[in-house]
């Protein structure tokens, strides 16, 4: 990692920090803005802070989905028998 890439992450860092410390400032003086945490929010470059699935995970959970539902369908026809 190079000392600019780093710079920047601590950047981010201190941004998140600063948004945390201003949120709990406005709530403890009854302010009406809604306090977010840091992780949810976007870094200075722009990326957002949420996590992503890899193409395999979604591909499992959809797998894992129509198996489910075929196997309320199938409990619904023999219902119906």
């Amino acid at each position: 990692m190079n000392i600019v890439e780093a710079l920047h992450d601590e950047e981010a860092k201190l941004h998140r920090q600063l948004t945390a410390v201003k949120s709990a400032i406005a709530a403890l003086n009854g302010g009406g803005t809604a306090i977010v945490s840091p992780g949810h929010m976007s870094s200075a470059n722009g990326t957002s802070g949420k996590r992503t699935m890899s193409a395999a995970v979604r591909a499992k959970i959809a797998r894992s989905a129509r198996a489910r539902w075929a196997k309320i369908r199938a409990a619904k026809t023999k219902k119906a028998r």
